[in-house]
């Protein structure tokens, strides 16, 4: 009989970052409290009907339902509250994302302004590669959009 290896699907994806990000006109902690809440992304993104959480804190799943019937299941990998940043892998999806990494991170400007970064890392399946890219800068920049315009 054949010893068994230890193996996994999981792994980072390779390729440029896509980045979007917004000053919004409110105190970072404020901003952090919105776009820091891993459970909470449904909050500002108006496509999700809600989110499901497994766990909480790092190694905690959330699952994010779509509107329109899609669900993403991503991995809380690293947060941390002081320095206002968070990451996290999708390990399952029905978006057509092979693989996918990404970070938020929010950072003070002056005492009523702050600004949030999130850069993601994402590698589409065969069948979605056609404008994925502009998909993934699309969805996260309007994203942001609306943090903007719900905080200042």
């Amino acid at each position: 009989m054949k010893l068994l290896q230890p193996d996994t699907l999981i792994r980072n994806p390779s390729g440029l970052p896509i980045v979007a990000s917004v000053v919004v006109n409110c105190s970072a902690s404020r901003l952090w409290d919105m776009v820091g809440q891993f459970a909470g992304f449904d909050m500002f993104i108006p496509d999700l009907s809600h989110i499901e959480m497994m766990g909480s804190g790092v190694g905690a799943l959330r699952t994010k339902f779509f509107r329109d019937g899609n669900c993403v299941v991503e991995q809380l990998n690293s947060r941390d509250e002081q320095a206002m940043h968070m990451t996290w892998t999708t390990i399952y999806n029905t978006l057509g994302v092979a693989r996918l990494w990404a970070a938020i991170q929010v950072e003070a400007i002056e005492a009523e302004r702050a600004e949030v970064m999130w850069t993601i890392i994402a590698e589409p399946t065969e069948e979605a590669n056609e404008g994925f890219e502009q998909f993934v800068q699309g969805f996260a920049s309007s994203a942001l959009d609306n943090v903007r315009r719900m905080l200042s």
